[in-house]
């Protein structure tokens, strides 16, 4: 029974993301600067579906960890590496959005493709150099007693970091970027309600009132989805970067069932964010269409229209 439901985020990260990884690659219309973007957050979540979240559902079911010390540390590294990557996905889209809302004439210059690889050039080296670095030198664990015993226990698979190493994951991992994105997201809705107030004013002055009525609605589908964005990665992140935290200081007492459902609960933003970033757009839900339909395989499929309009 453990499995099945342990199967049911595995599935989700691994096909969702898969599924917008072929969308934006395929469909030529869907060749955009954020949407490159998002194809590295996807192939992002699907790593952390394909490699972290299947070996860590066989350490979380039962109670052991069968691999060796070895691949312990591989795995380890490629946990931290894959979410700390997510999670600057985020920030960088994040940044994306704000130019796109509240630069917009000069967002084609701001966000051009090279900005965009450099971006994405930073989104997963950071994180492998700081995850396969620190797990590899053993440096997070110096200074704590009793840990090379701990450590060497093939039967399980713990990495624990110190204070210095704690305060510092969760100031450069999760409040920093969280620090940025609330920022921009608060500026991006600020923005948003002063287009609609100066929209509202047009309108009563004899504008469309259709698209009057189109604006109000798009405004409060945006607003809905920046609030939808940052409750999931708060909701999911913030318990277990806070356990990591305060873990060293409470000297590593945290019971090992709470730690794991928290990980878990981590593991589950790479399910959400297609949920998020790809089923409350429009294109995504049509190029669906066509790789379930197996029009995908279709030799002028790449040229369809994907999008009516800008997003």
């Amino acid at each position: 029974m453990m499995y099945s439901l342990f199967v049911v985020p595995i599935t989700i990260a691994i096909l969702g993301n898969l599924a917008i990884m072929i969308s934006i690659s395929h469909f030529r219309q869907l060749h955009s600067p954020t949407n490159f973007l998002i194809l590295s957050l996807a192939a992002t979540d699907l790593l952390v579906g394909f490699i972290v979240m299947p070996y860590s559902m066989i350490r979380s079911v039962e109670k052991c960890w069968p691999f060796g010390y070895v691949f312990c540390r591989i795995q380890y590294s490629f946990d931290l590496m894959f979410t700390f990557a997510s999670i600057f996905h985020l920030c960088s889209i994040a940044i994306d959005r704000f130019y796109a809302v509240c630069d917009p004439l000069r967002y084609s210059t701001k966000m051009t493709m090279p900005v965009i690889r450099g971006l994405v050039v930073y989104c997963w080296s950071l994180p492998a150099v700081f995850a396969f670095g620190v797990v590899f030198t053993d440096s997070q664990g110096s200074g704590i007693e009793g840990y090379e015993t701990l450590v060497f226990c093939f039967s399980v698979c713990s990495i624990t970091f110190n204070k210095f190493w704690s305060i510092g994951m969760f100031l450069a991992s999760f409040f920093a970027p969280s620090f940025v994105m609330v920022g921009i997201y608060i500026k991006i809705f600020v923005v948003s309600k002063r287009h609609a107030h100066i929209i509202n004013k047009m309108s009563s002055m004899g504008k469309d009132e259709a698209n009057h009525n189109l604006s109000k609605k798009t405004d409060r589908k945006a607003a809905k989805t920046l609030g939808i964005v940052m409750g999931v990665f708060l909701t999911c992140w913030f318990p277990i970067f806070t356990v990591a935290l305060l873990e060293p200081f409470l000297g590593l007492s945290m019971p090992e069932d709470l730690f794991e459902v928290l990980m878990w609960l981590g593991y589950i933003n790479s399910s959400c964010n297609p949920l998020i970033y790809g089923f409350f757009y429009p294109w995504f839900r049509k190029a669906l269409w066509y790789i379930v339909s197996g029009k995908i395989f279709d030799s002028q499929s790449c040229t369809a229209t994907m999008m009516t309009e800008n997003y």
